[in-house]
């Protein structure tokens, strides 16, 4: 997978990768090609969640992908990833088991065993 500097970067090499011109996939944005220029080039903030799910659609993100710019966007702002939020906060047994694995310093190989223990439920 290729690697990525910023948010901005991610776009534009997606983009570009795709084939979407800047003033094409600002139109479909609804913004304004400086605009969207400006995220691109790291000057701006990402955008909103509806616009990232617009972006998502545009680009044509498989689930990795997306997730990826979700990351991106909230290091970005420095943040949760965008998409997280209302997931969190609508849900306390989430933010109970955030907080204990930070009390518990849960690691990378504790917390990549349990998304494949959740993995198994989708199939």
């Amino acid at each position: 997978m290729m690697n990525y500097t910023n948010f901005g970067d991610f776009i534009a090499k997606k983009r570009i990768e795709k084939g979407i011109t800047l003033r094409e996939m600002a139109k479909q944005l609804e913004v304004s090609a400086p605009f969207l220029s400006d995220v691109e080039k790291d000057r701006r903030n990402p955008f909103d969640n509806d616009r990232l799910e617009k972006v998502s659609l545009i680009l044509h993100l498989d689930e990795q992908e997306q997730s990826l710019m979700y990351n991106l966007a909230g290091r970005k702002r420095n943040t949760v990833a965008p998409d997280l939020p209302d997931y969190i906060m609508e849900r306390d047994y989430v933010s109970a088991a955030l907080r204990t694995a930070r009390d518990l310093d849960a690691g990378e190989a504790e917390w990549l065993t349990f998304v494949e223990e959740l993995k198994k439920r989708k199939g």
